[in-house]
């Protein structure tokens, strides 16, 4: 008869040991699908006209996340992107963004003209 007494106490206070623990962790443990939906990559709008002029007053440049490089304010791809950012460049370099070469916006324009004179002549 005491092991029986012993395994019923055993065996009734494993289970409320149990529900205790679930129970308080309840409200801790994120659910599944909000874990799933904050890995996957949100869509997010490309800058407004008014956003571009801002951040290139304040001296920032465009990380483009999908290439890790970046975009200075004279570059033809500033806040052009489909994936990216603005940050400062020291944020964007300690992030592991790397500066883009490209030619500044408005040199394939000069080059074109500069090519029309020399060919008129």
């Amino acid at each position: 008869m005491n092991k029986i007494t012993h395994f019923a106490t055993t065996s009734i206070l494993a289970a409320a040991l149990a529900v205790s623990s679930f129970a308080g962790q309840a409200g801790t443990a994120p659910a599944p699908a909000a874990k799933a939906a904050t890995t996957a990559k949100v869509a997010t709008a490309a800058p407004t006209a008014a956003e571009i002029a801002d951040a290139k007053s304040k001296g920032l440049v465009w990380a483009n996340t999908n290439s890790k490089k970046y975009h200075t304010a004279d570059g033809l791809h500033y806040g052009t992107t489909a994936h990216g950012k603005f940050m400062t460049k020291e944020d964007a370099e300690k992030a592991g963004f790397k500066a883009a070469k490209e030619p500044v916006a408005g040199s394939k324009a000069k080059v074109a003209k500069t090519t029309a004179a020399a060919t008129t002549k």
